[in-house]
């Protein structure tokens, strides 16, 4: 997929962006108009208690001088620089002093606060033509040049012999103000959309890069590369674990589908022989006359080989149900003491006849989590190998079974005497289905029986691992403790 601004917004991510962003917009823009209006709101109130004040400086003169004092007190603030505005006409609306020159007809026909800005020019602003015009705010050309002046609010007052007194501020410095919180406050949202556009664009440009590649990495695997892997980028964001996660699954599918296939060889081999044995000794049988001892003979080897192919499959059945959690609920109080007598017990008949002793040396209860007919079954299953695999001991063949506890968990251990298996690798690769250490295959078995007991310790969340005991091999179970035990 290209990496242009329309395969980012056909992205969920992006458009949820753009939604974000464009309710950002619409929340500045009334932060900026409702702050401006703040601003206005205090500033004209401000202007309007400083325009009572002057007014009622300039009543108390009037009280105490009359027109005259008035007058004198008017040209004189008028003189002074400042925004302030000071205007005495006549009933008429004849400006008689003050320091404007003209003003937007009708502000002064009513007394009180005008409702709106009105425009006006002060003395010394305009000259020759336009001075002439202001001079009559009747002039239309007057009116015309008077609209392009500044503005100001004010308050009308006629007085008792119906002079009026005009007190107002100029609006420049509050719309000034203004303007310049507006224009502040529009550059700095501007900025930060901007700012929050092209962050957005650019993360949304490395996040459809990185899905890209995920992708792409996707396609190889279903393509049947199952050794490819997802890009993990080391950022250790939501991306990166995803990508782990899958990578591990990916990691235990390959490692399943690698079991299976070499479940599907070991079968294939494994039980090619005793399947041509069935087959020849049934074709020896039929191919000429025989004595019913011979049929008899030759059924009940039939009936052995087919109970072998049946513990193996059942061994390869259990095996599969123990890896996808077989028994979960069953899962009880189990005592290791208890069943390791009840196998040693079961197994001293045939370690007496073939010549080996058996030692247990238990303590106590060992208390443990776990399914008591599958420990049962892994045991033996040891028990049997070390048995069997003990009998080319060169001193007395002895088989040992013991329980410990060690830091937290508890250590079943089988060991014998016999020659053991002094390779590492081979040691590693005696728990996996169907492999048979044993070059000549003269004792009986299926290579499944330690592999079923690795995949019942992992189902009790134990380990399986395999030791040299000098001379002989030792089996050690771990099981972790029950809490309290």
């Amino acid at each position: 997929m290209a990496l242009t601004l329309p395969a980012i917004m056909r992205t969920t991510a992006a458009r949820l962006s753009a939604l974000y962003l464009l309710l950002f917009a619409l929340c500045a823009m009334l932060l900026v108009f409702y702050m401006t209006s703040l601003s206005a709101r205090m500033l004209t109130s401000q202007t309007q208690e400083t325009i009572n004040e002057e007014a009622l400086g300039l009543a108390r003169a009037y009280q105490r001088g009359g027109l005259p004092f008035l007058v004198r007190t008017v040209e004189r603030r008028s003189r002074a620089p400042g925004a302030n505005l000071y205007m005495i006409a006549d009933p008429n609306g004849q400006i008689l002093t003050g320091n404007v020159q003209s003003i937007e007809p009708g502000v002064i026909a009513r007394e009180g606060w005008t409702e709106l800005p009105f425009s006006y020019e002060r003395y010394g602003e305009t000259g020759g033509e336009q001075s002439q015009a202001a001079g009559d705010s009747s002039h239309p050309a007057a009116q015309a040049k008077q609209s392009k002046g500044h503005n100001a609010i004010a308050l009308v007052v006629r007085l008792p012999n119906q002079m009026i007194l005009l007190v107002g501020r100029d609006m420049g410095e509050p719309e000034q103000f203004r303007s310049v919180v507006r224009r502040a406050l529009m550059l700095t949202l501007g900025m930060m959309g901007l700012g929050g556009l092209a962050i957005w664009f650019f993360v949304g440009h490395a996040a459809l890069k990185r899905i890209d590649n995920v992708s792409e990495a996707s396609r190889r695997i279903m393509g049947g590369d199952l050794t490819g892997r997802l890009p993990v980028t080391g950022a250790g964001d939501e991306f990166d674990r995803l990508s782990e996660n899958l990578n591990a699954m990916l990691a235990r599918i390959a490692t399943l589908n690698e079991g299976l296939k070499q479940v599907s060889d070991n079968i294939a081999h494994d039980l090619k022989t005793p399947l041509t044995r069935l087959r020849n000794r049934a074709e020896a049988v039929l191919s000429g006359k025989h004595s019913a001892a011979d049929y008899k003979a030759a059924l009940e080897g039939t009936i052995t080989e087919s109970d072998q192919l049946i513990k193996t499959f059942n061994a390869i059945l259990m095996i599969s149900r123990l890896e996808a959690g077989y028994s979960s609920e069953n899962v009880t109080q189990v005592d290791l003491a208890a069943a390791v007598r009840d196998v040693v017990e079961l197994y001293e008949p045939v370690a007496e006849e073939a010549g080996v002793m058996i030692e247990a040396g238990l303590t106590g209860p060992y208390l443990v989590d776990g399914n008591r007919e599958l420990v049962g079954q892994a045991l033996s299953n040891i028990v049997d190998n070390a048995i069997k695999y003990s009998t080319d001991a060169t001193a007395k063949p002895v088989v040992k079974v013991s329980l410990e506890r060690v830091a937290g968990k508890i250590m079943l251990s089988v060991a014998d005497n016999g020659q053991g298996i002094p390779d590492d690798a081979d040691r590693a690769r005696a728990t996996e289905r169907f492999v048979r250490l044993e070059k000549s295959r003269s004792q009986p078995g299926s290579g499944l029986g330690l592999s079923l007991a690795k995949a019942i310790m992992k189902f009790h969340k134990g380990t399986l691992d395999l030791k040299p005991a000098d001379p002989g091999l030792c089996v050690v179970m771990s099981f972790p403790a029950r809490e309290g035990f």
